[in-house]
């Protein structure tokens, strides 16, 4: 098996990582930041252009028919540069929901302006008592005539601010889980920006009119695979977060002098640097199972692999984002430094689809990564 990157996925990082060093240096992200949407709509129709918003997709439907390992690449390099424009939820979860779960002529309707940046989507799940549950939820769909209404609120939905669909889980008559689209005029929502300046809107589904998207049969596997991805996603990003982190923290011992000397010359600054390196490196092993993991055509098998990456590579990221602010003192504590802002991007990745002591929970129910026999 070969691990190395192949030729196009060197070049669309490069080409990635050339356009986001123009174009997302700090002071334009703590602008942005700032702004009104919260992201940038002119860099959202590049991503587009460059063929970054219907990577995923099959070439029918608009797409470049990439895999997960050209994703990853996108989401490694947005996580060097903490990329706010909401790609994970446009486009990996709601759109790979659509992908995954809709029929032709849901896909055929939905998935070309997604990739062309025309329509932005969100996927909300998430309950106040569900945690980390798909299923423990009360949100409820019911038919009449033909047409179906969605009520219930959903919270913490990523780009749920901005959503013009969002594809929501709701329970059906018939027992189960449906899927369903809804119009983001539809919907009442209360907007706000997370910790790490993500944007996300609690959802108040009232009657809202909704659309069945595919079989209420197959709604739960189909979200488990869509974040089985996302979740891979996640963990490529962070450990672009862990590098750029390192990376400033290695160059401010460099620069930042104290005694007469710079304080890369003290052995332990040096051991702690080492150590962080370590938690990197072992983060990007974990985060390249996690991709492998999703070839398994054994569900459990996959599943246990990826919430086993995702496990160790949130471990690693609280110890890389702390140390990262700790090693710069009282500089790494401001608003306009950025090595601050990482440390709060690795910690939300850490909460999001589950935290460490749910996933702990997950893989010892399925008996460990590795199997004692």
């Amino acid at each position: 098996m070969d691990l190395q990157p192949t030729d196009e996925q060197k070049l669309l990082a490069e080409t990635l990582e050339g356009l986001l060093e123009k174009r997302y240096d700090p002071n334009t992200r703590l602008s942005l930041l700032d702004s009104a949407d919260g992201w940038s709509r002119d860099l959202w129709r590049q991503y587009a252009e460059l063929g970054l918003l219907g990577l995923p997709f099959d070439e029918q439907y608009g797409g470049a028919g990439m895999g997960v390992g050209e994703l990853c690449v996108v989401l490694e390099a947005f996580g060097r540069a903490l990329v706010l424009e909401p790609f994970l939820s446009s486009v990996v979860l709601a759109g790979g929901l659509v992908a995954t779960a809709g029929s032709p002529e849901q896909k055929a309707e939905l998935l070309p302006r997604v990739a062309a940046g025309e329509l932005l989507m969100a996927f909300a799940a998430v309950e106040r008592r569900s945690r980390w549950s798909l299923t423990d939820i009360a949100a409820s769909a019911s038919e009449q005539g033909g047409s179906w209404q969605v009520s219930g609120e959903k919270v913490a939905v990523l780009g749920g601010d901005a959503a013009e669909k969002i594809v929501v889980t709701a329970r059906v008559p018939q027992g189960g889980i449906g899927l369903f689209l809804v119009d983001g005029a539809d919907v009442r929502r209360d907007p706000y920006p997370m910790q790490d300046g993500q944007r996300a809107a609690d959802l108040l589904f009232d009657d809202s009119p909704g659309t069945l998207l595919g079989d209420p049969a197959e709604a739960l596997a189909s979200v488990e695979s869509v974040l089985d991805v996302a979740t891979a996603a996640l963990c490529a990003e962070a450990v672009g977060a862990m590098d750029r982190a390192l990376w400033l923290t290695v160059d401010y011992l460099k620069t930042r002098v104290q005694f007469g000397q710079p304080i890369a010359v003290f052995q332990s600054l040096q051991h702690r640097a080492a150590d962080m390196y370590v938690s990197l490196e072992q983060s990007r092993s974990m985060a390249l199972l996690a991709r492998l993991a999703l070839a398994q055509d054994d569900v459990a098998q996959r599943r246990t692999m990826v919430r086993a990456a995702k496990l160790q590579i949130d471990i690693a990221a609280r110890h890389v984002g702390q140390e990262a602010v700790q090693l710069h003192g009282g500089i790494g504590m401001t608003t306009e430094y950025p090595v601050g802002h990482y440390l709060k991007r690795l910690t939300v990745i850490g909460k999001t689809f589950a935290d460490a002591d749910w996933l702990t929970e997950r893989i010892g129910e399925a008996g460990g990564l590795v199997s004692a026999g």
